[in-house]
């Protein structure tokens, strides 16, 4: 099992399937690098990501709509990269990564994300349809 050591100094594990599942979503995800880079360092606002504002950032190749675009943060959630922000006050429309994402991040810092191949798209969108747990 990958294991990942957390900011609290917890060794934290992760089942294979789980650490195969989120890198593969992440590679189907339609977010750069620099989104996951810049996530490693501080939250990232929804407002920051979606529409023209992502491609100016550099967190995405096309505009997304907001309502797309936190779907899609909303699966990365779900696989375990993401995780959203919280004040005091309760949830925020920021974004930050978990120890996994931390993990997923490092292995592709300072280089493009890899194109998913089409088994990869069509595994993603099977698990992300159906909800499977895996």
């Amino acid at each position: 099992m990958p294991v990942v050591k957390s900011q609290n100094s917890k060794i934290l594990t992760y089942p294979p399937s789980s650490v195969k599942r989120a890198e593969k979503s992440l590679l189907c995800s339609p977010f750069k690098i620099k989104l996951f880079e810049t996530m490693r360092r501080q939250s990232v606002a929804l407002g920051a990501i979606a529409s023209e504002n992502g491609v100016k950032h550099g967190y995405t190749q096309k505009p997304l709509s907001e309502l797309s675009c936190d779907n899609d943060l909303g699966w990365l959630i779900e696989v375990g990269i993401l995780r959203r922000e919280v004040d005091g006050q309760g949830i925020t429309d920021g974004f930050r990564l978990t120890p996994l994402g931390h993990q997923l991040s490092e292995k592709y810092q300072g280089q493009n994300l890899p194109a998913p191949s089409w088994r990869d798209r069509l595994y993603n969108s099977v698990i992300r349809w159906l909800r499977l747990p895996l």
